[in-house]
């Protein structure tokens, strides 16, 4: 891991072909593109892997958690349940990263993540990982940038981004779906807006690190 770094900068031209098919791989897992495809295809779904916990047998299907909870024990229950998905996060990032996939991020997506966010490629996976999953994204850029490959700058510009209508993808049609009937609009519209806000606000932040913070570049 310490010379993954340099390995990206000296090797990015000599991507194995194993690293474009994880590529691929992965960003279908994080991107909900199996999450409702039969035939058993929804193994490469990010939140199928994760799986549910079981619900108390009552009328009221309360998860592992039960009702009524509060303080910080129900905290500490919450978050415990987080655990799960961004161990599993972390772990296929470690894959991909083994058979190449984090050099084909570099060389695929850097020409288009740079102009438009100010980040390198090697960001994409945990930036399609993000739209999905907020705890997901995030241990993704904790790790990137413990192994140097992403400045203090890149990591604020991209934590502005995923704050910005975190989850995006999953709350807009969870949450969001109770709103459906109630639009006038495509519901495709709304979240093209979410979206185009998310890359504002990731800019916004560019524009503050590029002015008040240059020595973290």
């Amino acid at each position: 891991m310490d010379n993954l770094k340099d390995d990206l900068k000296t090797a990015v031209n000599k991507v194995p072909v194993s690293g474009y098919i994880v590529l691929f791989i992965a960003i279908a897992i994080f991107s909900g593109l199996f999450a409702k495809a039969g035939h058993g295809l929804n193994i490469f779904d990010f939140d199928t892997l994760n799986g549910k916990f079981g619900t108390m047998k009552d009328a009221a299907k309360a998860t592992f958690s039960g009702q009524g909870g509060n303080g910080a024990r129900d905290g500490f229950l919450f978050a415990f349940g987080l655990a799960p998905g961004v161990m599993l996060a972390l772990g296929l990032i470690e894959v991909v990263e083994h058979y190449g996939g984090l050099k084909a991020a570099q060389k695929l997506m850097t020409p288009i993540l740079k102009p438009i966010l100010g980040i390198p490629g090697v960001c994409g996976i945990a930036l399609v990982s993000s739209l999905q999953s907020t705890d997901a994204g995030a241990g993704m850029t904790k790790a990137l940038y413990n192994e140097g490959l992403i400045t203090d700058n890149e990591r604020l510009i991209f934590s502005a981004f995923q704050f910005t209508a975190g989850g995006l993808i999953t709350n807009y049609l969870a949450s969001g779906s109770a709103l459906f009937g109630f639009l006038t609009v495509p519901i495709a519209l709304p979240l093209a807006v979410l979206f185009l806000m998310k890359i504002f606000g990731a800019n916004i932040m560019r524009l503050y690190v590029n002015r008040f913070c240059k020595e973290g570049n």
